[in-house]
């Protein structure tokens, strides 16, 4: 067993060191994926676990979200294949919604590392597919019309692909290229991970990561406890409401129990499942509600297995917070990043100085386009690009940042490079934060055309459209978000259309909510927003044809 780090300052270098080698192994991923959903829009995450699954060491980019959920994936993995099975090279997928994150699209791979012929640490990947098989849309009622369900399969055997496994998932998807090729790129990673591993073990003259992973789990585990612990006991609560799917509000019903130096989150009174895609598997929920948590109360200690020992989860099975499979989840982010609105409304009593208003992304909005080129090759392309974040009692909230997620749009020239589509214009959405002592983040208007000959589907996941971000200590709401086509008409947030030849549309991005009474927000400040062309005039309505138009900066710089 490795023998205990003494020194505080010795155990951060190592623990640096292991979050160094899971940073690393992102890169590698990011360099060699095929698909822009991976290396322009970050949805992926990289750790490094102890043998029986514990998170050790996690990527500083990628969703946090997703590594808080690797542990309690891996055991379930591990319960198929115990750890006396595995092999070197071998390699488990699975998209399983209940194992996973939360939806097909997202493959989850585990690795074993062996070092001096036995198993020490798991390397954990997840890597959002370009491609999954089915309808990404509110239409399907059930799980299985969404896409390929992977149980844990074995993808490698000690260092071999299993042929039947790849066949078995390249023939129903449609991008097999782009797929295999992020397969690949995970893959990649995990050498990385395994290599920089059994390096640091040999450099520092350990058998395992026993008592290394026990040491960085209790440092994580005292600092979030010690943080619970300022806070008076007590039960915090909140609701909200979002549009959820025609005929089928979302309701959120959220309490926090504070008791010592543990949190309980419960969503008792929360919304039915529906036979509609923005249910929100229990592990997904858990995920997007200690995260959150972690931010507010515990920000600067590394995140591991340990950051999470103090925060239980639950929700009554069947609500659209902890549904019955199979129901259908490919959009469960419009559920499932509705949480951290509802922790922070509840916590905004007794953390008036670190919770932030409703966030404009919480839930993101989702475009996909589908189509071919006029030279012949297919096309699908997903953009993920960002609303405006709440602002907090000290600051104005980010324009066109992703929260509680932390994925984004990557480059206009990428996305262009990878299909047919035109991006006329990417700009701040003028007048589209709420209005506060501290100004919620801006939304983005962004313009896509469809120069080919062909029409072009477009699926659109998305809320808020009649639900805003909401303010918080009397701040206001953030605007909705909208879609408008070139001949004037608006496209419902849930829904699949089709962009003719030549047209054009123009995807508006709502707004974070505002901090704090607006008429206490300094003359300067406001100067500021109306020279930099931030705020509307008050007469002026938020419509698409002038919402960013007048905004000086294109967003994303």
């Amino acid at each position: 067993m490795t023998r205990p780090v003494t020194d505080p300052v010795g155990l951060e270098v190592r623990w640096d060191r292991l979050a160094a080698a899971t940073d690393e192994a992102a890169s590698t991923m990011l360099r060699t994926a095929f698909s822009t959903i991976i290396r322009e829009s970050n949805d992926y995450t990289v750790v490094l676990m102890d043998r029986v699954g514990h998170t050790m060491a996690e990527s500083r980019a990628g969703i946090p979200a997703f590594a808080a959920l690797m542990s309690s994936l891996t055991a379930l993995v591990l319960e198929k294949y115990p750890a006396d099975e595995w092999e070197d090279g071998d390699c488990v997928i699975t998209n399983d919604p209940w194992i996973a994150t939360g939806h097909l699209p997202d493959i989850a791979m585990i690795t074993p590392i062996f070092h001096q012929g036995r198993l020490v640490a798991f390397a954990g990947t997840v890597a959002h597919s370009p491609d999954i098989g089915g309808t990404p849309s509110m239409s399907t009622t059930d799980l299985i019309s969404e896409g390929i369900l992977i149980p844990p399969l074995r993808l490698f055997r000690a260092g071999r692909v299993e042929q039947g496994v790849k066949d078995l998932l390249l023939a129903n998807v449609r991008l097999t290229d782009q797929v295999w090729g992020d397969l690949e790129a995970q893959a990649a990673a995990h050498s990385v991970c395994r290599r920089r591993a059994q390096e640091f073990l040999s450099d520092f003259g350990e058998p395992d990561f026993e008592g290394f992973a026990a040491q960085v789990h209790a440092v994580s585990d005292a600092a979030m406890r010690a943080a619970v612990r300022e806070l008076p006991d007590g039960v915090y609560h909140a609701a909200l409401d979002a549009d959820g799917v025609e005929g089928h509000p979302t309701h959120i019903e959220c309490a926090v129990t504070i008791r010592g130096d543990e949190v309980e989150i419960d969503y008792t009174g929360s919304s039915p499942q529906v036979p509609f895609a923005t249910n929100s598997t229990l592990n997904y929920t858990r995920a997007y509600s200690m995260n959150p948590l972690k931010i507010v109360l515990d920000p600067s200690t590394r995140t591991n297995w340990g950051s999470y020992r103090s925060i239980s989860v639950t929700a009554p099975e069947g609500t659209i917070v902890n549904p019955r499979f199979p129901a259908p989840v490919v959009a469960r982010h419009l559920t499932g990043h509705l949480l951290s609105c509802a922790l922070y409304q509840a916590l905004a009593p007794v953390l008036p100085d670190r919770v932030i208003a409703d966030s404009g992304g919480a839930p993101a909005l989702r475009v996909r386009f589908d189509g071919v080129g006029d030279d012949g090759r297919p096309f699908s392309l997903m953009l993920f690009a960002n609303a405006g974040m709440g602002a907090s009692k000290e600051s104005d909230g980010l324009s066109t940042t992703a929260f509680p997620t932390n994925s984004g749009s990557g480059s206009v020239e990428a996305l262009e490079a990878a299909s047919p589509l035109h991006f006329l214009r990417k700009e701040l959405r003028a007048g589209s934060g709420g209005r506060g002592r501290r100004r919620g983040g801006l939304g983005q208007d962004i313009e896509v055309r469809n120069p080919t000959s062909r029409p072009v589907q477009m699926v659109l996941l998305g809320d808020r459209e009649q639900h805003p971000a909401l303010g918080l200590a009397g701040g206001g709401p953030g605007a909705t978000a909208q879609v408008v086509l070139d001949s004037g008409a608006r496209v419902p947030l849930k829904s699949i259309s089709r962009l003719a030849p030549g047209s054009s549309v123009v995807i508006s991005f709502a707004g974070g909510g505002g901090f704090g009474n607006e008429k206490e927000r300094e003359p300067h400040l406001l100067i500021a927003d109306e020279t930099a062309g931030y705020t509307l005039a008050a007469t002026e309505p938020l419509t698409v044809q002038t919402a960013g138009g007048s905004a000086r900066e294109e967003a994303g710089r």
